[in-house]
């Protein structure tokens, strides 16, 4: 991993020097645009509208423009604001975990101890962890301010900003205006569905099918060219029923309830018949 930052992290008068590295990475298969017609790859220019001069990145600034007067804002400008030379992480205030809505969640970064000791690294996030609090924290980063929640991820300190309050829209809908009236019973059948679909969450269960047949899809057809027949390579595929508005909703909910457990049951049985593998120590007595 590469470091994008490196300041402190401060609470109080303690000081906490850290590294700032991304969390996250992204699998897609990298694509580009062509000319359908030739297979020419379709390039973007910056372009001046008053010279028609392709103008090189370091030569553009920033621009604000009220409708009356433009006001050009230079690198030098901005790099001269005082949010932007601070290199503080500042937390502001400790709160209940719970109280983070997770629509507010943005980009995740791991945060690495940069000193000899690790110490007060190792303080705050055990602190963390034993009194079940975020740090709430405020730092600029590439020409942002940003607000962040701090938390513990295993042995890391993790820095994931959040969206601003007026970033958020609000939700609301016409159709959820009137009560509506959910009886008991289409209650107990909801719940034993959700029951029956219960599990530990593990991400590693779970792939990005449609980037795994697209990597299928470019292997053959850098096999077999444009002459590729995709249903030889992914099949003919029924369409999935999507479904529309469910008019009985009880019938739904017990018809969901049913195959849910017969496919439990399935599963179950597939796996007792399944040849059990001999131990170590079967397999040497044999």
């Amino acid at each position: 991993m590469r470091t994008i930052w490196k300041g402190a992290l401060t609470f109080g008068l303690v000081n906490v020097p850290v590294k700032v590295y991304s969390a996250t990475e992204d699998h897609d298969v990298p694509l580009h645009q062509v000319h359908g017609a030739d297979g020419g790859r379709i390039r973007y220019q910056r372009i001046c509208e008053i010279d028609g001069e392709i103008v090189p990145y370091a030569e553009i600034d920033k621009a604000y423009d009220d409708g009356e007067r433009t006001v050009v804002l230079t690198s030098e400008d901005i790099a001269a604001l005082p949010a932007e030379r601070s290199r503080e992480i500042e937390v502001v205030e400790f709160v209940p975990s719970d109280q983070i809505d997770l629509l507010t969640l943005d980009k995740a970064y791991y945060l690495e101890p940069d000193s000899a000791s690790p110490k007060a690294y190792v303080l705050l996030r055990k602190t963390l962890e034993q009194t079940d609090r975020t740090a709430i924290v405020r730092f600029s980063l590439r020409q942002k301010t940003r607000l962040a929640a701090l938390r513990v991820r295993g042995e890391v300190l993790v820095l994931q900003t959040l969206l601003w309050s007026d970033e958020v829209r609000e939700a609301t809908f016409a159709a959820l205006d009137e009560p509506v009236k959910i009886s008991a019973k289409e209650l107990e059948l909801s719940a034993s569905l959700v029951e029956s679909f219960s599990s530990d969450f593990d991400p590693t269960q779970f792939v990005d099918e449609y980037q795994q047949e697209l990597r299928t899809l470019i292997d053959a057809k850098l096999d077999k060219g444009d002459a590729l027949d995709t249903s030889e390579t992914f099949g003919d595929r029924p369409e999935k029923d999507s479904g529309g508005e469910v008019i009985d909703l009880m019938a739904a909910l017990k018809a969901s309830v049913e195959r849910s457990r017969a496919a439990r049951q399935g599963d179950g049985a597939a796996s007792e018949s399944a040849p059990k593998k001999k131990s170590a120590k079967a397999k040497k007595a044999s």
